[in-house]
């Protein structure tokens, strides 16, 4: 979202809910498509999604304030949201990603990127509001510790990666941080350079990605 404050396109108007409606089934027409909603696209929207922005200098089909909640878009309409540095410029994360769940389908995919709390760059802008590490979203997993009672929208955890700075990087931490990625059991290793050498070897970006899981209370 970071370029969504910046730029100088041609103005795109917010299209209208039948326009919308037009452009979601075309994007569907084939049965092998997925839909797909870049949420934050800024100038760099994900080919064939659908791009919803708050600044009208964008790549954006919807223009509509990231921060308000409901989006234009009905329940279950998307197989897969992306939404790549956004998270850390809402105001309120817990009804960010619960908005994103609502208009995702059962099954589909939510995948975040946002910068490590310990990225050196993260207050150079002054529009990031919120830190995050790689355990900021395990109040939406199904064993919901240590905070069971936030939110009862589910999101089953199918990805985490972290990137560490490019230096790191050379000298082999980001793999050794990212063991889990290929041996499950060692996802220790995350937690100790999280726990006890991020604040000396950087991290750059999270990435996640999750897969919706939805109970009847929400497909109600």
């Amino acid at each position: 979202m970071s370029s969504s404050f910046f730029g100088a396109i041609d103005f795109k108007p917010s299209m209208t809910a039948s326009e919308l409606t037009a452009t979601s089934s075309a994007t569907a027409s084939s049965p092998a498509a997925r839909k797909i909603l870049d949420v934050g696209c800024g100038q760099n929207k994900y080919p064939g999604a659908i791009g919803i922005d708050s600044n009208p200098r964008t790549q954006a089909d919807v223009i509509h304030d990231l921060g308000s909640v409901p989006y234009p878009f009905p329940d279950n309409e998307f197989d897969e949201i992306i939404c790549r540095h956004v998270i850390e410029h809402v105001p309120d994360v817990m009804s960010f990603v619960s908005e994103l769940h609502r208009i995702t389908k059962p099954g589909g995919l939510i995948k975040i990127v946002t910068p490590h709390y310990s990225n050196p760059d993260w207050p150079t802008d002054p529009t990031h509001r919120n830190h995050f590490n790689s355990y900021s979203f395990t109040c939406f997993m199904p064993d919901r510790t240590p905070f069971p009672f936030y939110t009862t929208v589910e999101l089953r955890p199918l990805r985490t990666y972290v990137s560490l700075a490019n230096l790191w990087r050379m000298i082999g931490l980001e793999l050794f941080t990212n063991l889990d990625q290929h041996w499950p059991a060692l996802r220790f290793t995350r937690k100790f350079w999280e726990f006890y050498l991020s604040n000396i070897f950087r991290g750059k970006e999270l990435h996640f990605e999750f897969e919706v899981v939805k109970h009847p209370e929400h497909l109600a």
